[in-house]
């Protein structure tokens, strides 16, 4: 049975994101789709079509049917079809397609340090495949899910970081091969909107968490969950100083939805949320006190700082997709509790 507090944070989505009734009767393409963010993005149209019989058809585009079957369990009613294809091969979907949300990606930091040639081939291979889809399917809009890491290290005088505010990305530290491969596919969309017309925008994510989460991620967010569950001090293995701005997936998925609806083509848009803007060490100190009551402390170990990613200040700016009718909901704390919620402890 699926997750209580997935099915609260689904509801609270449709509640916010009056203006899905656009998709009614469209099909929806979306990659990466048994992910923390596809997923997500799959039952809420899903649990959409329920409620309003809408008959939005979604394909969700996946590499394994067993797991796919498996995360999907209690939504085979609902109007979704499984394309299995990797996304390093060709699409050759046969019927219409309206939409596409394109997630898929390596979202491991391990991995991008270990991978760097897997985790670059990935982004702009995958992504040339999708956009070439997407153009041979004529669709009314495409999204790209992008990260707050094409943003490098800012300025530190900035007061806050808008969409066109790039700082420094060392390019020889191969921790930058997905900072430097999503500044690259942003670039691919734009190209492909400027020579072919493809109605494209980039939803440029910060750091996503909510409930269904893997209990086993490697992210920090994933270790203070298991931290507070456990009852274990939280280990950190920088200074924790990078200060940035946290999202909880139902305000990235209403986020992601109004891009798809009201974004213009060959803009990027940051998805994040201002009121929870906070380091890792302020943010693991507040799980230890106020989640946590004080059972845990956090502590430091700090052995190997190279491997990780830079600190940074991103005080981002969400200026540009609130002025589309967006607004976050979910605080730091709040967004910690429905994550404990919402653990799923058996993955």
């Amino acid at each position: 049975m699926e997750n209580q507090q997935i099915i609260q944070d689904i509801n609270e989505i449709i509640e916010n994101c009056p203006y899905l009734e656009k998709l009614t009767g469209k099909s929806v393409f979306i990659t990466g789709s048994t992910g923390l963010i596809g997923s997500l993005l799959v039952k809420t149209l899903a649990v959409y079509n329920q409620k309003n019989n809408s008959n939005i058809k979604i394909i969700a585009n996946i590499r394994n049917l067993e797991k796919a079957r498996k995360v999907f369990a209690d939504y085979e009613t609902c109007n979704i079809e499984f394309y299995e294809n990797d996304i390093l091969n060709h699409f050759d979907y046969k019927e219409k397609v309206d939409y596409i949300i394109h997630g898929a990606s390596i979202t491991s930091s391990y991995d991008f340090l270990t991978k760097g040639v897997e985790t670059i081939t990935t982004a702009i291979n995958g992504t040339t495949n999708i956009l070439e889809f997407a153009k041979a399917k004529n669709v009314s809009k495409a999204v790209y899910l992008s990260s707050m890491e094409v943003f490098g290290v800012t300025d530190e005088r900035l007061t806050d970081v808008k969409e066109e505010d790039y700082g420094y990305i060392d390019i020889l530290n191969p921790r930058s091969s997905y900072s430097e491969s999503k500044r690259m596919c942003e670039c691919l969309c734009s190209c492909y909107n400027s020579e072919y017309n493809l109605n494209v925008s980039v939803a440029r994510l910060t750091q996503t968490f909510g409930a269904g989460i893997s209990y086993n991620d490697t992210r920090v967010t994933a270790q203070f969950m298991r931290s507070a569950i456990e009852n274990k001090d939280i280990v950190l293995k920088t200074e924790g100083k990078t200060r940035r701005p946290i999202i909880y997936t139902t305000d990235a998925i209403t986020g992601i939805f109004t891009i798809l609806i009201f974004g213009k083509n060959g803009q990027s848009y940051t998805v994040a949320n201002k009121n929870t803007i906070a380091t890792i060490k302020e943010t693991a100190q507040m799980v230890a006190h106020k989640i946590a009551n004080d059972k845990i402390k956090v502590v430091f170990d700090i052995k190997v700082p190279s491997m990780y990613a830079p600190n940074l200040n991103l005080n981002l700016n969400t200026s540009k997709l609130e002025a589309l009718g967006w607004k976050p909901t979910v605080d730091l704390e709040e967004a910690y509790r429905r994550l404990i919620n919402g653990a799923n402890v058996s993955s």
